[in-house]
């Protein structure tokens, strides 16, 4: 399997007190969901400084997960409230729930449908329209069930996953579940400010630049990185 390494083309600040979930680059900025009871935010961020341009809430019995925008709603997740909540992308004015079985755990999707990963080895097909769930994707690596499954992102095809726990990005392929490649990003962080974190999480990818950036819960920066091939890999 091809095991991709990285090299960091910038570095942005972020805030260390954000438990990243769910992040998404459009328009220029960057949206972000994080977790925790009483820390869970919906965001948009300026990327060059750090600085929060919009911020809601939500309320103390809420433990944020992840989220996705589609068209002028952003859709988010919760981890074990069996349900997610609508925003209005401008506003951030809420505008519904919905709801869902078992864990919510990262969203993103195609020009079709949205995804959304629960921490097992299946990733489900949601419609945007309806936000019911129409099928699932059974992820596999080495030809075993992959769980672990975090914070999604759709990049040129494929299906990007955070592997919980790891610093690892598992790329895979939506058509038939398979993990086609390893992204191993250790080393973003200097020791001594990597003790202060917890685990990488937070995959975005700005689609008219193309441009990859990478976080994790309670890091201090975020990272635009190039993902380089194997075969230029020592």
């Amino acid at each position: 399997m091809p095991a991709f390494s990285y090299e960091v083309v910038a570095t942005y600040p972020h805030d260390p007190k954000a438990f990243t979930q769910g992040l998404v680059y459009t328009d220029g900025v960057l949206y972000e969901t994080t977790g925790q009871e009483g820390e869970s935010w919906l965001r948009k961020v300026d990327l060059a400084t750090g600085n929060v341009l919009q911020q809601h809430d939500m309320s103390d019995e809420v433990f944020g997960e992840g989220m996705v925008i589609w068209g002028d709603q952003i859709v988010t997740l919760t981890w074990r409230n069996n349900k997610g909540f609508i925003f209005d992308k401008a506003t951030f004015a809420q505008k519904g729930e919905w709801t869902y079985e078992g864990e919510g755990w990262g969203l993103t999707a195609d020009d079709t449908q949205i995804y959304m990963s629960d921490g097992t080895a299946q990733i489900r097909k949601i419609d945007p329209a309806t936000l019911k769930e129409t099928g699932r994707i059974d992820v596999t690596m080495n030809g075993r069930p992959k769980d672990q499954l975090n914070e999604l992102e759709f990049i040129k095809g494929e299906i990007w996953a955070n592997e919980f726990q790891t610093d690892r990005i598992l790329r895979i392929d939506p058509a038939t579940g398979e993990v086609k490649g390893i992204i191993y990003l250790g080393g973003l962080l200097k020791p001594d400010e990597r003790r202060k974190t917890d685990v990488l999480n937070g995959i975005a990818w700005d689609k008219a630049g193309d441009r990859i950036f990478v976080t994790g819960k309670y890091w201090p920066k975020l990272f635009e990185i190039r993902v380089k091939d194997p075969a230029a890999n020592p």
